[in-house]
């Protein structure tokens, strides 16, 4: 019996990394694409920006909502569900002709969808690997990276060859069958508060009475931001600037960056649960060294004159953003209490992705005044404050909060 269990937890990891590589990748698409849709429908660059923008707005007002439901309801439904209703948005995606349509669709429908997949997904595997939570949430982690690079590179390729709209058909639909598999082989999970009921307005109380949770959150918003607004204009970038064909530029602005951050997150997960054996805000001070070695790289991706430079820029930025990623939940969930882990993921996420939706928006407004390579340099700004807030989190709240929470 223990070797079953055993068995399905690591089940559980590969349908769940399969569903998150697709509601990443399915995210990135437009991207990838941005500039055949630009040229194909005239749309400017402001206008694309906004379509990015409101994905991550409707995500962020609805992630909440998402975190409460799954403290309360079956986590292998959500997550099932949200992946079916996003596949679909998703390959009606490659039907648009408008930006109406393309909000709707893409900002409202997409971004509504998905946001109900991560908080249910943190918390379900946050139960099943108790003592090696870093290095599972880690791997869950990499499908991110993957998610995106093979999008950069899968979509790139299509889209140029079939048809932009042809790569939101392929993705919609590959989703739509991983739905199914997560229906017949995840087990049926009991909600955190079938046994202990919290109101939503205790948990919203339980979280913001802790700076540590304001802090992390704070923190997370500020990668977000540099984060939201890479993936979207980084492909943009190095085919303005260095002539790339829209395949190059979607899988180099991709795949360097992403190469580094698996490394990083494995490593920075495994670091990480190796140095909390010691003090638990050991996992803190992981995450504020990572931002800030970071943020020299953030700036060469803008500043750097040549490809390989810039390749070189992405992956070491890649790296230290893995191992900040790798303790992003498991450093909330050492300071709030079990049968709120998904609604307080979802409040920090929400928190987060408000903040951090501006970045494309703005971006797409102030690129044809400034360019996108100072624009997307200064973003290491935003690093280096992310980096000071969970300073101050570690060395001045956390021991207090944690106390809390026992």
């Amino acid at each position: 019996m223990v070797k079953e269990s055993k068995s399905y937890k690591w089940e559980l990891l590969v349908i769940l990394w399969l569903a998150y590589f697709l509601n990443q990748a399915d995210r990135q698409i437009f991207s990838v694409v941005l500039p055949l849709i630009k040229a194909d429908l005239k749309l400017t660059d402001a206008q694309l920006g906004l379509i990015a923008s409101v994905l991550i707005w409707t995500y962020g007002v609805l992630v909440p909502v998402a975190g409460f439901i799954g403290d309360r309801w079956s986590r292998k439904k959500i997550i099932g569900s949200s992946l079916f209703f996003w596949s679909i948005a998703t390959a009606f995606t490659g039907m648009c002709n408008t930006v109406t349509q393309f909000i709707l669709l893409r900002g409202v429908a997409t971004g509504g969808a998905e946001a109900f997949y991560a908080p249910s997904a943190n918390a379900l595997l946050s139960d099943e690997f108790q003592k090696k939570r870093s290095l599972a949430l880690s791997i869950h982690q990499t499908a991110v990276y993957f998610g995106i690079i093979l999008s950069g590179l899968i979509a790139g390729y299509i889209a140029e060859n079939y048809g932009w709209r042809n790569a939101f058909y392929l993705f919609g639909g590959f989703g739509v069958l991983i739905s199914f598999i997560v229906f017949l082989r995840v087990k049926k999970d009991q909600p955190a508060q079938v046994i202990e009921k919290v109101s939503v307005m205790a948990t919203a109380k339980q979280v913001v009475k802790k700076p540590t949770v304001l802090l992390l959150t704070g923190a997370f918003a500020c990668m977000v931001f540099v984060n939201v607004g890479y993936l979207t204009w980084m492909p943009s970038l190095l085919m303005d600037k260095f002539g790339l064909s829209l395949t190059e530029a979607g899988f180099s602005a991709m795949f360097y960056h992403h190469l580094g951050a698996f490394i990083g997150v494995i490593a920075g997960g495994a670091l990480a649960d190796y140095l909390s054996k010691f003090n638990a805000r050991n996992r803190l001070f992981v995450q504020a060294f990572a931002l800030l070695a970071a943020t020299p790289f953030i700036y060469y991706i803008g500043k750097s004159n040549t490809p390989l430079a810039t390749y070189i820029a992405l992956f070491i930025f890649g790296v230290f953003r893995g191992a900040y990623d790798s303790n992003i939940f498991a450093s909330l969930y050492e300071v709030i209490k079990p049968e709120i882990k998904s609604s307080a993921s979802g409040l920090m996420i929400m928190s987060a992705f408000l903040v951090g939706a501006f970045s494309p928006l703005l971006l797409g407004i102030i690129k044809p005044t400034l360019g996108l390579s100072t624009a997307l340099s200064w973003l290491w700004i935003s690093y280096f404050i992310g980096s000071l807030l969970i300073l101050i989190a570690a060395l001045y709240y956390f021991k207090k909060d944690k106390e809390l929470n026992s």
